[in-house]
């Protein structure tokens, strides 16, 4: 069987299955990290002031991140054994919930303590949904794609995380731009995560009309590659332990480079360097360009020269502009802080266009939606989750060099692991019958 048996329009309605859906699922997570960064310190932790408030603030945004290898392993083992597409629904279904719940959730001032509990809870939900999104969407198209032309066709899962950044800071900037502060921060935050439902039920309508992946119906119809989908996880650590470890270290710059970007530097440029809200929301919604540059240039030169030759770049440049970035950004000149975030969300596109095809190439197709979401969602945590979190005491310690210094030791860790990784991009994603030993399969990853 091959990968180009799939129609032109079905594979064209594949294509905007995952787009759409991972747009709507990542628009849903990213108001999360806007709405931490310009208004839950008062509304859900008011009675620890700023500076605490603030902490606590994006703590909520980083349990996500705990949540997002659970879901990993979760959606992956649902993924594996009942399909990929079971997945997606489930995880829009999960995504969507909990975020027009946490619009419509109380403040502290109304229910006290209970506000921020149940707004961890609904997080949570949010991480175990996008941990399951990210891998599943990503695998969903690869498996769809042309041999010789996944690179470009998982730019659909791509472009999809980066169009709900966009689409949330969008949201957010028209709402704080048609009211005052004082009505945003009482209700008009809400808005935009009431909204989502919207775009979920459109989601949903997209993702039911498409079929599963053609790799994933020939491994189910192998008596051999059923059985070892009964357990996933096991065969995962059985077979290829390592490349779990250092796919989860590939992603380490760029998770960490974006994060910090898209969500700290929104506070860090109204909180420290005192530019207006609606100023930090347009720079970045600007600088999301870059990044959108930056995929659509990664993906389309990996299916050139390779994957691993794209990270190895984009790790490579991000070493040094780790202490570049934050003098420009320290000059509180707008314009500057623009173009300095514009280059960060660049270099982040670059290997995030690689990235999205190359972690589902380098597991087999029996234990791949676990590999992939384990894999990614470990470095989620590492350099999702930790960084906003430890950038104020960093901050308050050291300056701003601190934080060039966390960035920067990501980036190295994220070049080394890509080193000891293999080229995938000539590699089939069908796996050979079962009775050909692993070491004499031609085309298969390891």
């Amino acid at each position: 069987m091959s990968q180009t048996s799939e129609q032109p329009h079905g594979l064209g309605r594949v294509v905007g299955a995952g787009f759409m859906g991972t747009t709507i699922e990542y628009y849903d997570f990213f108001i999360y990290g806007t709405a931490a960064a310009l208004v839950f310190p008062q509304i859900f932790f008011p009675a620890l002031g700023t500076a605490a408030g603030t902490a606590a603030s994006f703590a909520t945004f980083g349990v996500a991140f705990l949540a997002r290898p659970v879901g990993g392993l979760l959606f992956g083992h649902m993924g594996d054994r009942i399909g990929r597409k079971a997945t997606l629904v489930t995880t829009m279904m999960i995504m969507g919930v909990a975020t027009v719940l946490i619009g419509l959730l109380p403040s502290g001032d109304s229910i006290g303590v209970l506000a921020p509990i149940l707004l961890i809870v609904l997080r949570f939900c949010q991480g175990l949904a996008v941990g399951g999104e990210w891998s599943s969407a990503a695998l969903f198209v690869v498996e769809h794609a042309p041999e010789g032309k996944r690179g470009w066709y998982s730019l659909a899962q791509t472009l999809g995380t980066t169009f709900g950044l966009l689409l949330a800071t969008l949201t957010f900037l028209i709402t704080g731009l048609a009211m005052s502060d004082a009505s945003f921060v009482s209700w008009g935050w809400r808005l935009p995560f009431v909204l989502s439902a919207v775009l979920v039920a459109v989601g949903m309508w997209v993702r039911l009309g498409v079929a599963d992946t053609p790799v994933f119906k020939e491994a189910m119809a192998r008596a051999a590659d059923a059985k070892a989908a009964k357990a996933p996880i096991r065969e995962l650590f059985t077979h290829q332990r390592r490349e779990v470890f250092l796919a989860a270290g590939s992603v380490l710059m760029w998770l960490s480079f974006f994060y910090m970007g898209a969500v700290y530097l929104t506070n860090y440029g109204t909180g420290v360097l005192g530019l207006p809200r609606d100023t930090m929301l347009t720079i970045q919604f600007v600088a999301i360009g870059g990044c959108i540059i930056g995929q659509v240039v990664g993906a389309r030169v990996s299916d050139k020269v390779g994957r691993r030759k794209v990270l190895l770049i984009g790790n490579g440049l991000a070493v040094p502009w780790a202490f570049v970035l934050f003098p420009l950004v320290d000059t509180g000149t707008a314009w500057i802080v623009g173009a300095a975030l514009t280059v960060t969300l660049f270099v982040v596109g670059l290997s995030n266009g690689a990235t999205t095809v190359f972690l589902p190439e380098t597991f087999r197709t029996s234990y791949r939606s676990t590999g992939t979401g384990v894999s990614f969602n470990i470095g989620s945590v590492v350099a999702g989750a930790i960084p906003p979190v430890i950038a104020a005491p960093l901050l308050a310690s050291y300056g701003s060099i601190g934080l060039s210094v966390m960035l920067g030791l990501l980036a190295v860790a994220a070049f080394v692991a890509v080193i000891a990784m293999r080229e995938t991009s000539k590699d089939s994603l069908y796996d050979a019958p079962a009775v050909v030993p692993p070491a004499v399969r031609p085309n298969v990853p390891a």
